[in-house]
């Protein structure tokens, strides 16, 4: 019995680990869904400082972009996530996100109703 503990423990040890960086990792790609909705609702409502509302939603090391279009603006916020521990380069993955939001400074620029007030 203590020999197939032995054995089991680091197995079991190692699972733990695992499923605690898995939750770690899944809260850092919340982190980047939502600093793109951030900077992408700021950027349609024409606010220059969109980028960094989106940097410090995000998790270190993020890239974020901008890309603003005739009707749209599209955020895309992009985040390294190493592994656990000494696992770090080996299960290293990319989090990312992006949202698409409606200008709202163009409302109305194409005849089809009244501009929006400043």
């Amino acid at each position: 019995m203590t020999a197939e503990t032995a054995v089991a423990l680091p197995a079991l040890v190692l699972l733990a680990v695992m499923l605690v960086w898995g939750v770690v990792a899944a809260a850092g790609q919340i982190r980047c869904v939502d600093a793109a909705r951030v900077a992408a609702r700021a950027a349609a409502r024409g606010d220059p400082d969109a980028e960094a509302l989106a940097r410090q939603a995000a998790p270190a090391g993020a890239e974020v972009r901008v890309v603003t279009d005739d009707r749209t603006v599209r955020v895309t916020v992009d985040a390294p996530w190493p592994g656990p521990g000494s696992l770090r380069a080996l299960l290293a993955v990319r989090l990312g996100a992006s949202a698409v939001a409606a200008r709202e400074d163009v409302i109305g620029s194409d005849g089809g109703g009244a501009a929006w007030p400043s």
